[in-house]
């Protein structure tokens, strides 16, 4: 069984002896190699260039030959800078998008979604590239993020604590909220719709923000939306949750349609799972600074979350959130070792 057979076979809850393994955000600073190619191109001219973009992709791979799946290397904000706002990264930290968006005359001059395989074709260029490199023997993930997580960065202006503005709008003008969120949801639909054309085997939607707005609100301002997109993609189609925040949640995400619901490492993952139905795969959900700790600690720590979800099937072994900066290298190959050797 090739590395993309294990993971759409999890994906779709068959019984394996081992779980498919990949990690979120495997590319990043923790990698010298990409160090060294981030000293030379900035992030946003790697995420343009189709070539570099998928170098970054495949580096982890590369390092750790066990990873079952290869993740895109892009970022969920080109979107809005394809519907016409731009972002960057703050020298303070986080992201600053170029405007923010205030009024309704604002949201009605967004480009509309007919406009974003084009302006993205970057990102078709480089799930093309990919494709082709890792020849049916990796899958291939393209992601995205949700309406609601876009909308936050977009109306508050960049990265928020708070989240006053978004709060605001959809509280008190909740049409122009909507209005908003369909643009995002009709731009994602033609997205993914775009990647899956260009090859890739399965879609994660990042729902990073879904916590922060009150639980009694979520349908709302979330997950109708994520549902809206489900049901716009292909039938059976692999799509993969993952919101951070929302355990709450997770029995009416089961039923938006995704075939893989991913879980923060907050959550007990063995409940999660006897709690799912046994259609929905789960993904998770080690913590990710334990990357940051020893190797005998990973091997201990992923072993107790291997053991725990012994005898369930549809796990695909994950990190409860992006992999850190400060990760040590011995660290994750400790990890990769303990899950590519468990039975």
């Amino acid at each position: 069984m090739t590395s993309r057979e294990r993971f759409l076979a999890a994906c779709a809850c068959t019984p394996l002896e081992r779980p498919p393994l990949w990690i979120m955000r495997q590319a990043g600073r923790y990698l010298p190699e990409y160090r060294a190619l981030k000293a030379k191109s900035s992030f946003l001219e790697m995420v343009r260039t189709p070539a570099l973009a998928a170098e970054v992709t495949l580096q982890p791979l590369q390092r750790f030959p066990g990873i079952d799946a290869a993740i895109l290397f892009s970022d969920i904000l080109v979107i809005p800078e394809a519907l016409g706002q731009g972002y960057r990264f703050r020298d303070e930290g986080g992201i600053g998008m170029d405007y923010r968006l205030d009024t309704r005359a604002q949201i009605d001059a967004l480009a509309p979604a007919a406009a974003v395989p084009e302006k993205l074709r970057y990102v078709a260029d480089a799930l093309v590239l990919l494709k082709k490199e890792l020849a049916g023997k990796k899958a291939l993930l393209g992601f995205g993020g949700s309406p609601w997580t876009l909308a936050t960065y977009m109306v508050e202006g960049g990265s928020s604590d708070e989240f006053e503005r978004i709060k605001l709008l959809f509280y008190t003008d909740r049409a122009t909220f909507d209005a908003l969120l369909e643009k995002l949801t009709a731009a994602l639909i033609a997205y993914f719709q775009m990647q899956i054309r260009a090859g890739a085997d399965a879609i994660q939607i990042f729902d990073s923000w879904g916590g922060i707005i009150a639980g009694p609100d979520y349908e709302a301002a979330s997950l109708k939306w994520i549902r809206q997109i489900v049901a716009a993609l292909p039938k059976d189609f692999p799509v993969i949750l993952y919101a951070k925040g929302t355990a709450p949640h997770i029995t009416d995400q089961a039923f938006t349609g995704v075939r893989v619901l991913s879980v923060d490492w907050t959550n007990d993952l063995s409940i999660v799972r006897r709690t799912l139905p046994a259609n929905v795969a789960v993904q998770g959900n080690l913590d990710p600074v334990l990357l940051n700790t020893t190797p005998a600690i990973v091997v201990r720590e992923t072993a107790k979350l291997l053991e725990s979800m012994r005898g369930t099937s549809g796990h695909i072994f994950n990190l409860g959130h992006g992999i850190l900066p400060q990760a040590k290298i011995e660290c994750f190959e400790a990890l990769v070792s303990t899950v590519t050797a468990w039975k």
